[in-house]
């Protein structure tokens, strides 16, 4: 897992910057009704893209909430006054609070099936009924483009999708949130090339493939002999599925 406090100032630099945002603003945007009056993005991260959602919408009350200081404080900086410091298991937030809750690239950070069924069950409790919840499901798989990239980090361990699809619709419908729309949009900017995608395995961005593990430098090496080895392989394209709360 990431310090993301620490990563908070190069976060964007590295991850497609506003393009990307651009491009998941739009998606987000495209499953949010337009009479939208009060919307809550869990996890906002630097607010790249939760500031996209408030131009866009501005007759729409955006709320930013992250779990850390360090990215509170950058998205703070893009929405005054709209965010706050939350962790998206326990949300400071009364019941039916918002008509739309977004949670982009969250779901997929946790380890624990419990954990990824709290915040769904948070983000249904603070949505008003008939209110959506949108969020990216399946991030992992969407960088899996056939690259040859891929064909050498195919054997490698890996940890079940805690944001699978499947498994999340089936988390919103415990909690009365039923399937009502889904989008793509491409990752822009987050093509990998083989020399990053070595460098990132020796910083552990690969959950199963620790940094120094004799298992990781040979996965390392296999990239470092690919060729081309600063030219991005095509961009990962993620999903994004809408639940309506029932009400």
């Amino acid at each position: 897992m990431l310090d993301y406090d620490k990563e908070a100032h190069a976060y964007d630099s590295t991850r497609g910057g506003e393009p990307r945002a651009a491009a998941a603003a739009d998606a987000v945007l495209g499953l949010v009704p337009s009479g939208t009056r009060r919307l809550l993005d869990v996890a906002c991260g630097t607010g790249i893209v939760t500031r996209r959602l408030a131009e866009a919408r501005p007759t729409t009350r955006v709320t930013g909430a992250d779990l850390t200081y360090g990215m509170a404080s950058v998205a703070a900086g893009r929405l005054p006054g709209a965010v706050v410091l939350a962790d998206s298991r326990a949300l400071p937030f009364p019941d039916g609070a918002f008509d739309a809750v977004t949670s982009v690239w969250l779901l997929h950070l946790f380890d624990e099936p419990g954990d990824v069924r709290a915040v769904v069950a948070e983000c249904a409790r603070v949505l008003r009924p008939g209110g959506v919840y949108v969020t990216t499901v399946d991030k992992a798989a969407a960088h899996d483009v056939g690259s040859d990239i891929d064909a050498v980090l195919a054997p490698r361990p890996r940890r079940p999708a805690p944001d699978a699809a499947p498994l999340v619709e089936s988390y919103a419908g415990a909690h009365l949130l039923h399937p009502a729309g889904q989008a793509r949009f491409p990752g822009r900017g987050q093509g990998r090339s083989p020399r990053r995608t070595a460098a990132d395995l020796r910083r552990g961005w690969f959950t199963q493939l620790p940094p120094g593990d004799p298992l990781t430098e040979r996965f390392a090496a296999r990239l470092e002999a690919l060729p081309d080895q600063e030219l991005p392989r095509a961009d990962p394209v993620f999903g994004v599925r809408a639940f309506r709360r029932a009400g």
